[in-house]
């Protein structure tokens, strides 16, 4: 257990010592008049939060009269209390002892606030106090090492510890810095790391630390900042040793990018490539383009970030690197990064770009007329010409539409980055792959660079998405090789998917039908092989049913099982559809999606993207539902799509299907008495009750027996019928119980013919009154699961 955890239960004074005493592991110690005392550090603590110069001020008096009698002093003093702790050289505070100004008590009892305030200004500047929420670790350090080496020593600045230092350097220094962007802190960071406090250990930084007499004064751009309180500062330079050690600071100047906010380091792509991904991406160059290909490629990264997928090249008189921020190109000549190549600012996606989509050099004067005639000389096939290898990791920003409407909050998509110039004027026919970043810099390189070789990092939406066929239709490219590695292998990226780095020859342009790729694991660890395979929109499984049309009957549209919509951007649902029984949510076509947006409603989904259920189509909506669930997401499968079944449906895999849908926990049908929505009170009817009256306890009547009557046709395997038989035994428990008025309010309990979710949710909530054994039911539910599961390969569904 932590000591901020053994704080936390304390309950007097004397708990509070206990817990330091644990925590630092002291051994030779007392408590007398001064709380804790050891040869090397004296401690006065509180079992309550204390101002630290209150219990200086007490320890202090301890200390002035054990020197009076000649006693021997500890070179630390330390005070500690239930939230924090703080650390002082004794010898830092003995002068102000002998102050006449200042009037000491007869005893320490009489300690007081005056007392305090008079010392406050001779030691404040002498003390480091550690909060232990998040300096628990440092202080504990930091006491360990005053006792056994005599000093305090500051915490190193590591890459293990980067993110950590600065997220404490914004609290306690960049926040006290007027009028400075957020994204301007990394910058601001690294001048203030970079600096013994005298002189700056590297030279040539985007930003400066500058001092005023003792005052340090921050530039960058021109503009100064002055810290409103030096209290911070100070604080934070008695915890951590500056500058860094040298073997470490060119890669923490390189680790920029992970210190940027997150929304623009996802338009800007600023996010770092690990150095062993980039070693498999040049072992894989190799392999693809022959030994020797440094020296024969012109290499092009029109995103190049910091530069650390160029720092394994071996040739940088070949090398042109272009990014959107200078402050990138500043950190990289700083660092010495990639001395040799070519480095400029370019804004790829609008730089150069006319009114028309073609790219006009003359417009910005930017682009090295060495990198230009290589592309005239590359495109015209002139004799001698150095091919051209387009080597990048671009940003994975999207929006949803050229206005990105998503950016009213539906969901975490770009504002602006279907704006670019490139996407508004050169990108027609290329569908809504115009809203894609890394999509918009191989589409310019298509255009540019008709001939170049692209090496890719991206994800795999391209070459298998279903939202990507125009996009396949334009762009097309012979396909090289390359490999699929963890997303995790790449730092701060969220979400488990795979990262490509693919291959391509645009000069031979090839349908993309399947690539073969390595896997690699978030180690870069080679694991399988796998196959992407690009099919065609129309045998793709969302486009297997018939999808029924609204009528003009209006229907409440609904978030969850009985939540109605609160939405009003891009609304859907609110149209009912002729004998329909239910909604089917079904959005996009690949396992990423599916695990989330596969569900049954009894009315429409406020944000569409699925369709109605009625008796003609429920049996494709069992399959596709039981289909598009029972494969679990992984990493690697996240964008495997959904095909249409390649064999004939047996009648028993549709039933077993059907039942399986029926109790899952995303059959959301349910029946609600009144739900209001836009003024309005609105029935939910649950038609999915494959069970009557009587077979259930039910005390009225159900108001739709549809799903019973469905059934009673059907020949169900034992697997399925096992299902049911413990399904029907939960669904009796329920209408035996008595459940609480929040429990009824929470699930709209008001009618008997109550849906599965409704069920299963009451019955979980009312444990507490009354224990309900799910184990029988999820048992043959798993047994059901276990059969369905490899029918899905089996069936063409899937592909393995």
């Amino acid at each position: 257990m932590s000591l901020r955890n053994d704080l936390l239960q304390a309950k007097t004074e004397e708990d509070v010592k206990d817990a330091y005493i644990k925590a630092i592991g002291l051994k030779a110690y007392n408590k007398t008049l001064v709380d804790i005392r050891t040869k090397e550090v004296w401690f006065e603590a509180k079992g309550f939060p204390t101002p630290p110069v209150m219990m200086f001020a007490q320890l202090l008096f301890y200390v002035r009269s054990a020197r009076k009698l000649g006693e021997q002093i500890p070179p630390f003093l330390c005070v500690i209390d239930t939230e924090k702790a703080a650390i002082m050289e004794t010898s830092k505070a003995l002068p102000i002892l002998d102050e006449k100004a200042i009037t000491w008590p007869k005893s320490g009892s009489k300690i007081d606030k005056s007392l305090a305030i008079q010392l406050a200004p001779h030691i404040e500047t002498h003390f480091v106090v550690y909060q232990l929420d998040t300096y628990e670790r440092d202080f504990i350090t930091a006491v360990r090492s005053a006792i056994t080496a005599g000093k305090i020593i500051r915490t190193p600045i590591t890459p293990d510890n980067l993110r950590q230092v600065f997220d404490k350097w914004v609290e306690m220094i960049g926040s006290e810095l007027t009028g400075v962007s957020p994204p301007d802190y990394a910058l601001l960071f690294f001048a203030d790391i970079m600096h013994d406090g005298k002189k700056a250990a590297v030279k040539d930084l985007p930003a400066k630390l500058l001092h005023d007499d003792d005052k340090p004064v921050f530039v960058l751009n021109g503009v100064m900042y002055e810290l409103n309180s030096l209290h911070g500062y100070r604080n934070f330079w008695a915890i951590y040793h500056r500058p860094p050690e040298a073997e470490y600071r060119g890669y923490l100047l390189e680790r920029r990018d992970s210190l940027l906010p997150l929304d623009e380091r996802e338009f800007k792509g600023a996010y770092y490539t690990p150095l062993k991904v980039v070693d498999k991406a040049y072992d894989e160059l190799a392999a693809v383009l022959g030994k020797n290909w440094q020296q024969r490629y012109i290499v092009w990264d029109m995103c190049c970030g910091v530069g650390n997928l160029e720092v394994k090249h071996s040739n940088y008189h070949n090398v042109f690197m272009s990014t959107i921020d200078q402050a990138d190109i500043d950190v990289m000549r700083a660092s010495q990064t990639c001395v040799g190549a070519s480095i400029f600012q370019y804004d790829y996606l609008n730089d150069d770009i006319n009114e028309f989509g073609l790219i006009d050099y003359s417009l910005t004067k930017k682009m090295p007329p060495a990198l230009q005639t290589a592309i005239a000389d590359a495109k015209a096939k002139t004799r001698g010409a150095k091919k051209i290898l387009v080597l990048i990791n671009p940003p994975y920003a999207e929006a949803t539409s050229s206005e990105n409407a998503a950016s009213k909050g539906v969901d975490r998509s770009k504002t602006g980055v279907a704006r670019s110039k490139f996407a508004n004027a050169g990108m027609e026919g290329y569908g809504k792959a115009s809203n894609e970043l890394f999509t918009q810099f191989i589409a310019r390189v298509h255009r540019e660079i008709p001939t170049a070789t692209v090496a890719s990092f991206g994800k795999l939406k391209y070459v298998n998405a279903q939202a990507f066929e125009e996009f396949r239709k334009v762009w097309q490219a012979k396909y090289l090789g390359g490999f699929v590695v963890h997303s995790r292998a790449f730092d701060d990226l969220r979400g488990d998917f795979p990262i490509g780095f693919l291959i391509w020859d645009t000069s031979k342009p090839q349908p993309i039908t399947e690539i073969v790729a390595d896997v690699l694991d978030r180690n870069a660890i080679y694991v399988r092989d796998k196959t992407f395979i690009n099919v065609e929109n129309d045998l793709l499984l969302s486009t297997w049913p018939a999808r029924p049309k609204t009528n003009k009957t209006h229907a409440i549209p609904l978030k969850g099982a009985v939540e109605p919509a609160t939405t009003t951007a891009d609304l859907r649902g609110t149209n009912w559809s002729d004998g329909a029984i239910g909604w089917f949510n079904c959005a996009g076509n690949d396992l990423q999606q599916a695990g989330r947006l596969t569900m049954i409603l009894s009315s429409g989904f406020a944000s569409g993207r699925g369709f109605f259920i009625n008796k003609d189509n429920l049996w494709q909506v069992a399959v596709m539902f039981a289909v598009r669930r029972l494969v679990k997401p992984t990493w690697l499968n996240d964008r495997d799509q959904f095909l249409q079944p390649t064999e004939k449906l047996p009648d028993e895999f549709k039933n077993d299907c059907l039942i399986w849908s029926l109790f899952n926990g995303a059959n959301y049908a349910a029946s609600v008495e009144k739900l209001r929505w836009n003024g309005a009170d609105w029935p939910l009817t649950n038609h999915f009750l494959p069970f009557t009256e009587a077979d259930v306890g039910a005390k009225t009547a159900f108001a739709s027996h549809f799903m019973t009557t469905y059934v009673a046709k059907l020949k169900f395997s034992t697997e399925a019928k096992a299902v049911m038989s413990e399904g029907r035994k939960l669904f009796r428990r329920y209408h035996q119980q008595k459940f609480g008025r929040t429990i009824i309010d929470e699930f709209k309990l008001g009618r008997s013919d109550v849906g599965w979710w409704q069920v299963r949710r009451a019955l979980k909530a009312n444990s507490a009154n009354e224990l309900t054994d799910f184990d029988p039911f999820d048992a043959v539910y798993e047994t059901l699961s276990e059969k369905l599961l490899p029918q899905v390969f089996e069936l063409g569904f899937l592909l393995d």
